[in-house]
């Protein structure tokens, strides 16, 4: 009998997603890690600066409660995001992510896959990062794959906000009231 194993990037999406679980975001719960030469170098989640209040300790998300939907306005966010916190732990760490490999996993708080997608801001930080390729999680459990000299080739020939996979697009806005239940 021959055991078959999982392949290589469902294993590190399946474990992009135990990370996704440490997240602190009423709306979703996204988790980021990056792998260099088949080595996982860093993770992050959503989740407010070290040492601050985040939107749980709070008991509220600032945006929903001012009317803002996903994908705008996310300099009014308490947190920073999964892939900028993967980003900047490996800083943290001093190791170079240049070459390396991004996935990041999605879902509501309520534990719905979604088609998880970097925001322009986390774009363009994965670009200047020097990250190869990224890999997104589905609503349906495939895993979609992005090279990111794609995202340069296409930003050089169109504008960023001409960008064909954009975070938000499609997603369910919650009511301050929809939350309390969740």
């Amino acid at each position: 009998m021959v055991k078959k194993r999982i392949p290589k990037k469902e294993y590190y999406m399946n474990i992009t997603k135990e990370v996704s679980k440490r997240s602190t975001c009423f709306r979703d719960r996204i988790g980021a890690m990056i792998v260099k030469d088949d080595q996982i170098i860093s993770t992050g989640y959503i989740g407010a600066p070290r040492k601050t209040k985040d939107c749980f300790e709070h008991g509220f998300c600032l945006r929903t409660r001012m009317g803002i939907p996903h994908g705008h306005r996310y300099e009014l966010c308490r947190s920073v995001h999964a892939e900028m916190n993967a980003i900047i732990n490996a800083a943290r760490a001093g190791v170079s992510i240049i070459g390396g490999d991004m996935y990041i996993y999605g879902e509501t708080s309520k534990g719905e896959p979604i088609d998880v997608m970097p925001c322009f801001i986390c774009k363009k930080m994965i670009i200047n990062a020097g990250i190869k390729n990224v890999f997104c999680s589905t609503k349906s459990g495939t895993i979609k794959e992005f090279k990111v000299s794609k995202w340069v080739e296409d930003w050089m020939k169109n504008d960023i906000i001409d960008d064909k996979y954009q975070y938000g697009k499609g997603q369910k806005i919650y009511t301050e009231e929809e939350l309390k239940d969740i």
